[in-house]
């Protein structure tokens, strides 16, 4: 029973992790960008650039998503994780809410819209 317990557990993860391995690839970009502007953007910016007035009086800042240095560095499952878990799930700001409300496919949008605004622009293979 141990091992089939064991087996059925493994499998389900290997899943989960195939399934998030190309998570922007079938995503939908524009209703990525439309969830952005509602639930990013007040922090983030519409442009991604965190120069809102609520950006500047937050401590710490939040972060610029056009910085492709740091963007196109993250993998698309760190990127669904934070976002699902939020700021303190990757050992980041407490400020940064969980979207636990999120589905997986709108999580999957918001990260093909992330991608859009890094510059340089992202090339996959995370």
């Amino acid at each position: 029973m141990f091992s089939k317990c064991v087996v059925v557990f493994v499998t389900t993860a290997v899943a989960a992790l195939v399934g998030l391995s190309g998570l922007a690839e079938s995503a939908d970009i524009e209703a990525g960008k439309t969830l952005y502007e509602q639930r990013c953007a007040p922090c983030h910016g519409p442009d991604g650039k965190a120069n809102t007035p609520t950006a500047k009086a937050l401590q710490p800042s939040p972060r610029d998503h056009t910085d492709g240095g740091y963007m196109n560095a993250l993998s698309d499952q760190h990127l669904f994780r934070v976002i699902k878990e939020g700021g303190p799930a990757i050992g980041k700001s407490p400020i940064m809410p969980p979207q636990f409300d999120l589905k997986d496919d709108q999580l999957q949008n918001l990260v093909a819209f992330l991608r859009t605004l890094a510059v340089p622009p992202y090339q996959g293979g995370n």
